[in-house]
């Protein structure tokens, strides 16, 4: 079955997100030799990695629909990130909710305008209240 196996974050200012991101999660980051491409390195083990490049036309309108993937990254503390997301001058878009057996889940805005989740493994997740 076809898995991810790159990402890439479209940014209008390359070097907020890569100030972003690094702050937020610690991801390493490195220029391709002249060109406007930062290899993104997520960490060691299951995961992928991917790239940061110029956004090629305008930012996405804030009440747009997303205009891209998004992508979920595995975080050990929701709550934590939740906050180091809003001291890098990022946003809540969706506020935390339970995925009932897998975890909690949040969807943020980062810098650039791009959309992005973050998942709290815990199986033991409630399902919401209606």
């Amino acid at each position: 079955m076809p898995r991810p196996v790159h990402f890439e974050i479209h940014a209008g200012d390359p070097e907020r997100a890569v100030a972003f991101y690094t702050a937020v999660f610690g991801w390493k980051f490195e220029r391709w030799g002249d060109a406007p491409y930062w290899v993104i390195s997520t960490g060691e083990g299951d995961g992928i990695d991917g790239g940061l490049l110029p956004r090629q036309g305008p930012a996405p309108e804030a009440s747009a629909p997303i205009h891209g993937y998004v992508n979920t990254i595995d975080v050990a503390d929701l709550d934590k990130a939740l906050g180091e997301v809003n001291r890098a001058g990022g946003t809540l878009a969706l506020p935390k909710n339970p995925v009932p057996g897998v975890g909690w889940l949040a969807y943020c805005t980062d810098t650039e305008g791009n959309v992005f989740g973050m998942l709290q493994p815990d199986e033991n997740a409630p399902a919401p209240e209606q």
